[in-house]
């Protein structure tokens, strides 16, 4: 079990939304690249970055941002928001960014992806936001007809390096992550999945880890001094340990 602290970039600072929503953002800090260091300090072995901006305008709008985490840090990191063609592809794994996740084009363009997994082994990952268990897409402002594991097992055959499987109903809620939804994600396709949204407290990683899931993403729960990175990591390898 991985823990992913994610840093959400919105107009160069570090941010988080609720519910995916832009008109309820919280601002945490005006220095990604010095939030990305404490994690490390805490225990970080990887990041999960999001371009907030880039999933809403369909294109990377902070690039200064997450050039400068990529400097601060010598860990992988991941990044979603706004990647949508081959040149920012090969542009943002150039700079170092370890792999990246692709969630409203792979909907839309199934064929596209196919082909970006082909020319891009194990780093692209598979972003997929639900509500409902039903697919959601550009920044969470469209629900789509599709269902989230209908989506990935569309995938099975591509070396996609790991499911980003968000459930919007929790992000950024603090309510605790939806185990369930989670697990069945896992138990249906071949790939890692990484679970994310409502992730709270050292119990929640507890959960997850004990479901099966390959990785978790904390956001909110670390800005607002509820959990550290350090006890997460330390409930999942109790977790591991226990089993």
């Amino acid at each position: 079990m991985d823990i992913w602290p994610a840093i959400d970039l919105r107009g160069g600072n570090c941010v988080r939304l609720q519910q995916g929503d832009y008109d309820r953002e919280t601002v945490f800090g005006d220095d990604p690249a010095e939030m990305a260091k404490r994690w490390v300090e805490q225990g970080a072995t990887c990041l999960h970055l999001v371009d907030l901006d880039g999933a809403k305008d369909g294109h990377v709008a902070n690039r200064d941002a997450i050039e400068a985490i990529l400097k601060a840090v010598d860990i992988p990191c991941e990044l979603g928001g706004g990647i949508r063609d081959e040149a920012t592809i090969a542009e943002l794994i150039k700079l170092g960014i370890s792999r990246l996740v692709i969630g409203t084009k792979a909907v839309r363009e199934p064929e596209w992806f196919r082909e970006m997994c082909e020319k891009f082994p194990s780093k692209l990952a598979l972003g997929i936001d639900a509500r409902d268990g039903m697919v959601a897409t550009d920044g969470w402002l469209e629900t789509s007809d599709t269902s989230a594991i209908d989506l990935a097992k569309q995938y099975e055959e591509l070396d996609i390096a790991a499911v980003i499987y968000t459930d919007i109903a929790t992000d950024g809620m603090m309510s605790g992550p939806n185990v369930a939804a989670m697990q069945e994600m896992k138990q249906a396709i071949r790939f890692p999945v990484i679970a994310s949204g409502g992730v709270t407290t050292a119990g929640d990683v507890t959960k997850l880890t004990e479901a099966g899931l390959d990785g978790c993403i904390i956001g909110r729960t670390l800005y607002e001094g509820k959990l550290t990175v350090t006890e997460a990591v330390q409930a999942a390898q109790d977790a591991v340990s226990q089993n």
